[in-house]
């Protein structure tokens, strides 16, 4: 337990230190909620069902959040990792093999949490944003939702063979599911034809689940979510049982 600790805590720097997820996780998602706050404030709105327009967004930038930390930074790191025969060192150590994935997992947590909890001070010191949800429930949501895409980009990193190959792959999935599914725009301002082909991202079930819960819907209104992102957990862990190489 003490070098899974350790371990993480190695992972959490070199996270912090490497700029691109640094700037995606921490820095990017505060850009966009300055930037749509101090446009549109937070006032309540009809169009947002008497919320505000940061009452709304920060659900969908907390998403953003999970989908970089869990699927694109995961990905690449994993990929990485691979190329340059880390893992293959780090498998014959003391530390067992699923320790080394699981302070992956547990430095991407900590990272999407830091990320998530920036947006909520944020939100609440400059424009009074509300969270009408039980704290607990918003907090299970957040859980459920990175855990469903930390299992997605463990898939992905068992399936492409070299850093580049992730890039180009991460990014391919990444911008589309951003921009499409609610998280940067809100769905009440997309065309009903891409709400209906967004709901094929998992990032919009994403969104739609923490909306719901950050607005006070009880859970038995999201269990198409709940059970997308449970499906995604259980998959993706069978999935990379099978596909997960080290070298």
């Amino acid at each position: 337990m003490r070098g899974l600790w350790k371990l993480t805590w190695v992972e959490l720097k070199l996270f912090l230190r490497e700029p691109m997820g640094a700037f995606f996780t921490l820095i990017f998602p505060m850009m966009m909620l300055l930037c749509f706050g101090s446009i549109y404030g937070n006032k309540p709105s009809p169009h947002f069902g008497g919320f505000g327009m940061v009452d709304i967004a920060v659900p969908g930038y907390s998403a953003m959040v999970i989908c970089m930390s869990g699927m694109f930074l995961l990905t690449i790191r994993i990929a990485s990792y691979r190329e340059q025969g880390v893992l293959r060192r780090l498998r014959p150590t003391p530390l067992r093999p699923h320790a080394v994935l699981a302070a992956q997992v547990l430095a991407l947590f900590g990272m999407a949490a830091l990320g998530m909890t920036a947006l909520l001070v944020t939100g609440k010191l400059l424009y009074h944003m509300r969270v009408v949800g039980d704290p607990l429930s918003v907090a299970a949501a957040l859980t459920l939702s990175t855990l469903s895409f930390l299992a997605l980009g463990f898939v992905l990193a068992g399936i492409v063979p070299t850093t580049r190959t992730a890039l180009a792959t991460v990014m391919a999935l990444f911008y589309p599911m951003i921009f499409l599914s609610g998280a940067t725009i809100p769905r009440e301002d997309l065309p009903e034809t891409i709400r209906r082909v967004s709901q094929f991202f998992p990032l919009t079930h994403v969104v739609n689940l923490l909306r719901g819960i950050w607005i006070g819907d009880p859970w038995g209104h999201h269990l198409l979510e709940v059970g997308v992102l449970v499906g995604m957990i259980v998959v993706g862990v069978a999935i990379t049982a099978k596909t997960f190489r080290w070298e």
